[in-house]
């Protein structure tokens, strides 16, 4: 799964770990999460879709798997 967290981080000007905070993870989490190591849970992933003010669909992208 493909992911644009570090683009949407760079736009709203946040670090990791401030990312972190926000939703109650480690900042080794968004870390993972972020070079892809780590898929997050469904309720993760709309906690960081919520700061961003976006879809989940713009935070995560499914690869093609033909």
């Amino acid at each position: 799964m493909l992911n644009n967290i570090r683009v949407h981080r760079a736009i709203k000007n946040i670090t990791q770990a401030e990312l972190a905070e926000l939703i109650n993870v480690s900042r080794q989490t968004i870390n993972t999460i972020e070079s892809g190591k780590y898929v997050p849970s469904t309720i993760l992933s709309l906690k960081i879709a919520k700061v961003f003010g976006v879809a989940v669909e713009q935070l995560f992208v499914l690869e093609d798997i033909d």
